[in-house]
């Protein structure tokens, strides 16, 4: 099977951040590029849209994306949203259940091929293993919308490999290159789609002194926590000056 109009909609998981190219559009390629890439190469006519933006929330993501995918005609979409609710202090997770499925409504009533995500079970984070349960309802909701609306659906939490750190960027948020192909891999295996990719070759695990790890969750926390959650405390993101990779088809 191949797809001729593909959008990619969502957040930073969907944008590509933690697989880096400075040659690409705000310098990241991403498991959707890959997957685009591989529709491209069954069928050289299939064009590809990416209007993710890195830090969104649910609510931007519907009002500044899903138009603007339906527009495009697309018979293949992919969103992930949501995530970056769940790490707020509050959220309302059943009236955020209520607005993903309503979007997701809209996007199936296009008669698009719809892939959605479950979300990483966060257990053994530092930072993010008290959400557990809260990413764990939400993935029940997504479970549920698939279910009503026919849509495909990649269950990340139940993908084992993602155990292994290999597969996380530095900041242990996003994936690293390791992790799109992996993820690209996934997106396509549930598609039914013939596909080249394999998984990266992962270089040996560093074998790190008590004192070396702590350095390195030292640097963590100054490099990427304590920024994080100052950002979340003000209200900003790291994609607030960025716009769409690819907010046409190309």
């Amino acid at each position: 099977m191949s797809y001729l109009r593909y959008a990619a909609l969502g957040d930073s998981f969907t944008e590509g951040v933690g697989d880096p190219d400075p040659d690409l559009p705000n310098g990241v390629r991403g498991w959707a590029d890959r997957v685009a890439d591989e529709l491209a190469r069954l069928d050289p006519q299939s064009r590809y849209a990416n209007l993710a933006i890195r830090g969104r929330k649910l609510g931007p993501v519907i009002d500044e994306q899903v138009g603007p995918a339906l527009a495009l005609d697309p018979d293949l979409i992919t969103i992930y949203a949501g995530g970056n609710d769940i790490l707020r202090p509050k959220v309302d997770i059943d009236a955020l259940m209520s607005d993903y499925d309503d979007a997701v409504a809209r996007l199936s009533a296009s008669g698009a091929r719809i892939v959605l995500f479950t979300a990483h079970d966060p257990g053994g984070w530092p930072l993010f293993n008290a959400l557990r349960g809260r990413f764990a309802i939400y993935n029940e909701g997504v479970r549920e919308i698939a279910d009503r609306h026919g849509a495909t659906i990649v269950d990340f939490w139940r993908i084992e490999d993602y155990r292994d750190v290999r597969l996380w960027d530095f900041d242990r948020l996003h994936m690293s290159s390791a992790g799109h192909q992996r993820m690209a891999i996934a997106v396509l295996d549930a598609l039914g789609v013939d596909h080249s990719l394999r998984p990266l070759e992962l270089a040996p695990l560093p074998e790190l002194s008590a004192a070396q790890q702590r350095a390195e969750n030292w640097r963590w926390l100054t490099e990427f926590a304590g920024p994080w959650i100052g950002r979340r405390l003000r209200g900003t993101s790291s994609g607030d000056a960025l716009s769409p990779k690819y907010p046409t088809l190309r």
